[in-house]
Formats: structure tokens, C-alpha cells, sequence
């Protein structure tokens, strides 16, 4: 096992964070997701704050994991094409600044590999329209209340993890079965 001095930790934004939450704890490399908000200017942010759309944060997810196994690239390339990134702050029903596409990087490392897959997913043409991810320094990870972790997982009967997260999760299995977790 790796040491914990050797995991990176990348934090994104693709709408609602129990859809990425739940595709990112499958992942072979993946150490840990907690579900969280960044990018906003009001201090311990809730759910219920987040939701207004008045406090700048979006819906994010923390991954921390083995760049040994998994490469901060490929993390980004499921990313790409875990989410919409063409629709500007909205994702399916959810609409919103909270919901919108954003790569928090923690390095200039990481800021360059983010333009660059950015660039890789716009050049292949798989969406069919500009991107509107936004690349942006990380300045806080504010985790979100625990009745959010694991929330796929914990409430599968919810109506919208039946209809939005487990199609999502499905989806990703199947597009990246080489990096499911056995």
C-alpha cells in the first residue's frame, strides 16, 4: 500500500456531487471521495446555503488517490465524460452556480494537466460543443454534512438516485470497466 505522503487528492466539480461521489468510490486507485463544496466566498457553507445559489460554492467531490495506480489525467478524462461540460451551471434537472462544471487544482502540476485533458476531451469533438469548465485554484474544500457521504450507497431507493445517480454509475461502469475496483 502506498504511503499517505504519496496520494494526491483531486477536487471536482460535475452537478450534483452524490452522481460523482458514487462513480469516483468505484475506481481502482480511488483512496477515498468526500462529497464537499469550493469555489465560493461564504465560510462553512451548507446544503441548504450551497442550494440558494447566493454563496458561490459548487458541488464538489474530494478524491483522494494512488497516482501509482491511477493517473490525475485519467481521473480527469472519467470526469469529462462522467458529466455534461457544455452546459453552462446546470446539469439535467439540477440548474444552478452550484452545479456547475470545475477542476479545483492544488498545484500548478495539476493546472497544467487540467488545460490539457480540457483541451484532449475539446479536440476530440465526443460532445459535440464547447466546453465551459472552469479551471480554478482550489482555496477550501469545505466537507459537506455527513448525511451526504456515501449517499448512493446508503439511500438507493431515493427516487433520485434511482432515476439520475444509479443510470450515471452504470453508464461509467461500463465506459471505464478496465478501472472498476473487483
Amino acid at each position: 500500500m502506498t504511503s499517505a505522503s504519496h496520494l494526491e487528492t483531486a477536487v471536482l466539480g460535475a452537478g450534483c456531487f452524490w452522481c460523482a461521489e458514487a462513480v469516483y468510490r468505484s475506481i481502482k486507485g480511488v483512496c477515498s471521495v468526500r462529497s464537499g463544496y469550493a469555489g465560493g466566498h461564504t465560510d462553512h457553507p451548507t446544503y441548504e446555503l450551497v442550494c440558494t445559489g447566493t454563496t458561490g460554492h459548487a458541488e464538489v467531490i474530494e478524491v483522494v488517490f494512488d497516482p501509482a495506480v491511477i493517473s490525475y489525467a485519467q481521473i480527469l478524462r472519467i470526469f469529462f465524460t462522467l458529466h455534461d461540460p457544455t452546459t453552462l451551471n446546470r446539469q439535467g434537472n439540477d440548474v444552478g452556480t452550484q452545479y456547475r462544471s470545475v477542476i479545483f487544482y492544488t498545484s500548478e502540476d495539476q493546472h497544467r494537466t487540467a488545460l490539457n485533458v480540457r483541451d484532449e476531451i475539446a479536440v476530440s469533438g465526443i460532445w459535440g460543443a464547447p466546453l465551459v469548465t472552469q479551471i480554478e485554484p482550489l482555496t477550501t474544500f469545505w466537507p459537506a454534512e455527513a448525511k451526504h457521504e456515501n449517499y448512493f450507497a446508503r439511500t438507493p431507493d431515493n427516487p433520485y438516485c434511482q432515476v439520475v445517480v444509479a443510470p450515471k454509475v452504470m453508464k461509467m461502469r461500463k465506459i471505464f470497466s478496465e478501472w472498476q475496483k473487483a
